[in-house]
């Protein structure tokens, strides 16, 4: 099938990615467009884990001020060279994690994070919460278990629902970035303040 060049450009624009893996993903899927996005999309994720490794010594802390200065949150998102932290996509990539860490409140930026004692703690919660619902003992670990998973989803920064497309978790935004631009970034940390919180 010959793929057009307006077919190329509108997947382009939808996934950031290079004119000759955009035509090359739409070949290979016989120009269906979600199935080329989808191809990129699992391309990204090899690109992202071979660059995982890497070191990260360069980036950037971006801020972001909601509320008439009444919420305020700092970052640090690093990538390996400073030419890269210079790019307008990784200027973009910071600020929406800044105001996103704004928008949802995380506790912790991933899964490792988690005191042991607080995952114990909530499971024994959801399964307490189980069993007085009436469930059968056989399965209240998997409910548990469930129930977790969503708890990760709420409070975990990586795995949080990306405010400003909730299809994609901010793991996979990260991901992407990566394979655009080629080189290993990751979030370090961040802190969030609200005037009256502590």
């Amino acid at each position: 099938m010959a793929i057009s060049a307006s077919l190329v450009k509108d997947l382009r624009d939808k996934t950031g990615a290079g004119v000759m893996d955009c035509r090359r993903a739409l070949e290979d899927t016989d120009g269906n467009m979600d199935e080329a996005v989808k191809l990129l999309r699992h391309q990204g994720l090899k690109t992202a884990a071979k660059k995982s490794s890497r070191v990260t010594g360069e980036g950037q802390i971006g801020s972001y001020i909601h509320f008439g200065g009444k919420l305020g949150v700092l970052v640090e998102v690093n990538c390996e060279t400073d030419f890269v932290a210079k790019t307008e996509e990784f200027h973009h990539l910071v600020k929406d994690i800044s105001m996103h860490v704004a928008a949802l409140n995380p506790r912790y930026l991933s899964r490792e994070d988690i005191p042991e004692e607080v995952i114990k703690e909530e499971l024994e919660i959801y399964k307490k919460q189980a069993k007085d619902s009436g469930k059968p003992d056989n399965i209240l670990e998997k409910i548990a278990q469930g129930k977790l998973e969503k708890f990760y989803k709420s409070c975990c920064l990586l795995d949080q629902a990306f405010v400003k497309d909730e299809s994609k978790c901010i793991q996979e935004v990260l991901t992407e970035v990566i394979a655009k631009l080629g080189e290993n970034i990751k979030i370090s940390r961040f802190i969030r303040f609200e005037v009256g919180q502590s």
